[in-house]
């Protein structure tokens, strides 16, 4: 039976579990795991590589899980690549490689690590059709496995938990629900047909542009704070006011491109952030 729908073969099948790769989407998860590492202050390089491996499988498991309800389940898209089964194929290879993931971080490290894993595969697997229904889990449940990658990337390699990975989890948690919210605020209008509970559709969207850009100037605020108390580096506050910079230009943008401009801004930001940490060793010798 295919597992791709628009042709057969081992090549078309190929292209049809890569159309599940999204690199806007995978990108930060990734990103924070590693930044994560980087903040221990050692990068064991085998470990390093199974979180990220780790945390790819499970944001591949919410990208095929969204597309098959998606498709098959509410009919809002026109076409997929993979049939029924090609999906269900995927997921179980991606599901198959956090738990291998899982496993090995047991095996290495010790339960702490794989079970700050496992959670960040159950927000991606049940994001559709369940989580994605409340304005709650709609919004945080991205930014959360975001936040779980980070202090999971930190963990794997310092074998504890401080407060310098916790702050930067929740400025991400804060910071990125905000940017889902504009996200969200896109589809305001189909999303309420489907009854579909996004903040946007709860408040309306020019209440839920404020609260957005609350939320984001709540993070940027706390940045701004932790670094003044010596917990972030004080050149993280470069990486709030990168971001601000990219908000305010964003704010008075449309949704579509507001969400662009943001998501874009999230990497600068980040990039800042691994920047300011990076070389704070040398911040002595300045």
């Amino acid at each position: 039976m295919a597992l791709a729908r628009a042709d057969r073969g081992v090549d078309a099948t190929a292209r049809a579990f890569w159309s599940q790769v999204h690199p806007v989407f995978m990108t930060p998860p990734l990103a924070a795991s590693l930044f994560g590492a980087i903040l221990a202050g050692r990068l064991e390089a085998t470990l390093a590589v199974v979180h990220v491996v780790a945390m790819f499988a499970a944001v591949y498991t919410a990208h095929v899980k969204d597309g098959y309800v998606d498709f098959y389940v509410r009919g809002e898209d026109d076409d997929h690549p993979l049939t029924e089964r090609g999906c269900r194929v995927a997921l179980v290879l991606s599901t198959a490689t956090v738990a291998l993931c899982c496993l090995l971080l047991f095996v290495f490290v010790d339960w702490v690590a794989a079970a700050l894993v496992l959670p960040t595969w159950v927000i991606a697997y049940h994001h559709a059709p369940q989580l994605d229904m409340h304005p709650v889990t709609a919004t945080v449940g991205y930014p959360l496995g975001i936040a779980l990658s980070l202090v999971g990337g930190f963990y794997v390699q310092a074998e504890t938990i401080t407060a310098v990975p916790l702050g930067f989890a929740l400025v991400f948690l804060v910071l990125l629900s905000g940017i889902k919210v504009i996200d969200d605020a896109q589809d305001y209008d189909y999303d309420r047909s489907i009854e579909k509970r996004t903040v946007a559709v709860l408040v309306g969207p020019r209440r839920a542009h404020t609260i957005a850009y609350g939320m984001m100037g709540a993070a940027l605020l706390t940045v701004v704070a932790l670094a003044l108390a010596r917990v972030f580096p004080p050149t993280a506050m470069l990486a709030a006011l990168a971001f601000a910079a990219v908000g305010t230009i964003a704010r008075r943008a449309t949704p579509e491109i507001a969400t662009m401009l943001l998501i874009r801004g999230s990497y600068v930001f980040l990039a800042v952030l691994v920047a300011a940490v990076w070389f704070e060793p040398l911040a002595p010798l300045i």
